[in-house]
């Protein structure tokens, strides 16, 4: 059985493929597309409803214990719309 990940949103748990890892490291907060970067990661569902919920929740800023910028969200849904 492959290893798997809770969405900070959906709380769903899923496949390390069907997620995307946010890491925290101390060059700030990243998207991790190789799921080896060193540091705190959170994970998001590969879905604009997910990234949107995360956003208004501020899911990532509660996991991280820090701000997030904007810009990180934005970068999530492009990456999700560029994969359909």
């Amino acid at each position: 059985m492959k290893p798997q990940r809770m969405c900070v949103v959906c709380r769903e748990m899923k496949t390390k493929e069907q997620l995307i890892r946010v890491v925290k490291s101390k060059d700030g907060v990243s998207i991790d597309t190789t799921f080896r970067a060193q540091g705190r990661g959170a994970y998001v569902c590969r879905s604009i409803d997910c990234i949107e919920n995360a956003q208004k929740r501020r899911a990532f800023e509660r996991s991280f214990s820090m701000k997030v910028d904007p810009e990180l969200y934005s970068t999530l849904e492009a990456l999700i719309k560029d994969a359909e």
